[in-house]
């Protein structure tokens, strides 16, 4: 009833159909050219990764304070069940971080028990929808990013910039591109302080890119160290060898563990050096004794000069080059769109030494790498398609129909993807090569009940004028639509869930599942709209006119 006057309409005005469909695929191109573009989508994983990082040279007791001063700080938040900080690195080399990176993992609470705000509606809904939209749903629960931006406009300490993430997705980006934040920088050289001079440059240029939530470069070259200078002569003089005097400088200052104790499974090791007053300054550092072979004590600085150094606080070395990083945490855009006006903005305001380069590094690398993947795996799926289809059907205009079930679903998945302010990810172009399968499956079902009528048709001898070629359309488009719309919509509703989960991993399926559902939408509407057109069109002026069908027009 109400898809046969609609599939009549779409016969008699074929061309204006045609057109139609064609503008809504041009249409759909300045919407895809506006979606961002990102690595993968984010994966809440129920906590947060706080890693601000400090300048070099703090200590162990202003680490300690800064530690307790963030965590009661996060500790305001409702949302915040527990709150764990560590400075520095634990016992092991898989672990090589600096003292001045600090390590805050906060778990939250369920999104159930999370804040209640004001819902905030567009102001392109009409006045008495807006109205009553507010008044029937006023309230709803705070979003993850919301929290992030309010702990990082609370959390903010003088010198040390923040860094928002998660444990596991943290870990990942280290292992893989050596970057903490989404986007980072490396700065690759010969010289450690051209490096962290170049590094500040382009620190105080991405600071105003639009979406810069904090950037950090690294002080690679701003390292202090006490230095010891042993004079030979003296250490001669008193009968001492310099391993002797060494072990002094190890022990009495830098500490040194000489046992362990055992309390159950726990193991503490015992480190045993002088009192914090008498190794505080470098004063107190010279009035250290050294025991000689006879007896006599002898302050150290009889025995070797002390002073203050600066030097690297950490060397990189990647690709035979010593390296620095900028590290660039970002809010409310997109990776692609970010880097392409960080770029610009680095390409016209610095310019680079010979000899150093600038490697722009974190997700974005990981993005490029698979972007260049998918320019072989996408034209090679559509040629598998192609090759089925056609092994098939053993026909090229079959073919050619049933591929253009292709730009009608992209419509879909585009517009879908551009109401829901998704970005192009890994996940969304999974779900667009799934979704060309589903296109090919759904094509291949229209065309085989339009072949089915007009077979049968022929074989009745009823096939000889336009007016029963149209018959023998509708036929096959309209009196066959339910079987065509149980297929659909079993694939249909078998994705709609996904779209409605809220649990860990929902953001990354939903990525996938909606281009698919958007895109099998507007692929099965146009199928039935646009497909009944074009075979009517090939039929008659290339097959009923070269005699396949005797045909006397009217």
């Amino acid at each position: 009833a109400i898809y046969t006057p609609v599939a009549r309409f779409c016969l008699r005005h074929g061309k204006l159909v045609i057109v139609m469909a064609l503008a809504m695929v041009v249409l759909t191109i300045p919407a895809f050219l506006r979606l961002g573009s990102e690595f993968m989508p984010p994966l809440n994983e129920g906590s947060i990764l706080y890693m601000p990082t400090a300048f070099p040279g703090m200590s162990v007791t202003e680490a300690q304070h800064v530690l307790q001063l963030q965590g009661k700080m996060l500790h305001q938040f409702p949302e915040v069940q527990s709150v764990f900080g560590k400075a520095g690195r634990a016992d092991t080399p898989t672990d090589p971080a600096p003292f001045s990176m600090v390590e805050t993992t906060v778990v939250l609470k369920p999104e159930s028990e999370w804040r209640k705000v004001m819902r905030v509606y567009p102001e392109w809904i009409p006045v008495p929808m807006r109205e009553f939209l507010k008044t029937t749903f006023p309230m709803r629960r705070i979003t993850y990013q919301e929290l992030v931006d309010e702990m990082d406009s609370m959390v903010r300490i003088p010198g040390i910039p923040n860094v928002w993430t998660m444990p596991i997705k943290n870990r990942i980006d280290m292992l893989s591109t050596g970057m903490r934040t989404p986007v980072g920088v490396k700065i690759l050289g010969n010289d450690l302080k051209e490096i962290q001079k170049i590094g500040e440059q382009v620190e105080n240029i991405i600071r105003d890119v639009p979406g810069t939530r904090n950037v950090y470069a690294e002080r690679v070259a701003g390292g202090y160290f006490v230095d010891f200078v042993l004079n030979r002569k003296q250490l001669a003089r008193y009968g001492l060898s310099i391993a002797e005097a060494q072990q002094i400088i190890t022990s009495a200052i830098g500490g040194e563990n000489i046992s362990t104790t055992i309390e159950g499974r726990e193991r503490y090791p015992v480190n045993v050096r002088y009192a914090r007053e008498f190794r505080d300054n470098i004063q107190s550092l010279k009035r250290v004794l050294v025991a000689t072979p006879s007896g006599a004590q002898v302050p150290l600085a009889e025995l070797a000069e002390i002073r203050m150094l600066e030097g690297p606080s950490m060397i990189r070395n990647e690709n035979g080059l010593l390296a620095g990083y900028v590290y660039v945490d970002i809010a409310n855009r997109d990776i692609g769109s970010f880097v392409r006006d960080a770029k610009k903005a680095v390409a016209d305001r610095l310019n680079v030494p010979k000899n150093y380069y600038l490697v722009w590094s974190g997700q974005y690398e990981n993005m490029i790498r698979v972007r260049e993947r998918l320019k072989m795996v996408i034209p090679l799926t559509l040629f598998i398609i192609i090759f089925l289809l056609y092994v098939n059907t053993r026909s090229a205009m079959k073919t050619a129909i049933i591929l253009l079930a292709v730009p009608f679903s992209l419509i879909g998945a585009v517009w879908l993807l551009y109401f829901l302010h998704y970005n192009v990810s890994i996940a969304v172009w999974v779900g667009m090569i799934a979704l060309m399968g589903l296109d090919a499956e759904t094509g291949v079902f229209m065309l085989l009940y339009l072949d089915l009528s007009y077979q049968e048709r022929v074989r009745q001898g009823t096939m000889k004028t336009y007016q029963d070629l149209k018959e023998a359309v509708i036929h096959g488009a309209v009196r066959r639509v339910r079987p065509k719309m149980m297929t659909v919509m079993a694939a249909f509703m078998g994705l709609m869930p996904i779209m409605w989960s809220m649990g860990t991993g929902a953001d990354m399926m939903k990525r996938v599942a909606a281009p698919m559902v958007g895109g099998l939408a507007t692929s099965f509407l146009l199928e039935l709209l646009v497909y009944p057109v074009l075979y009517a069109m090939w039929k008659w002026k290339f097959q009923m006119r070269k005699g396949n069908a005797i045909i006397s027009k009217s």
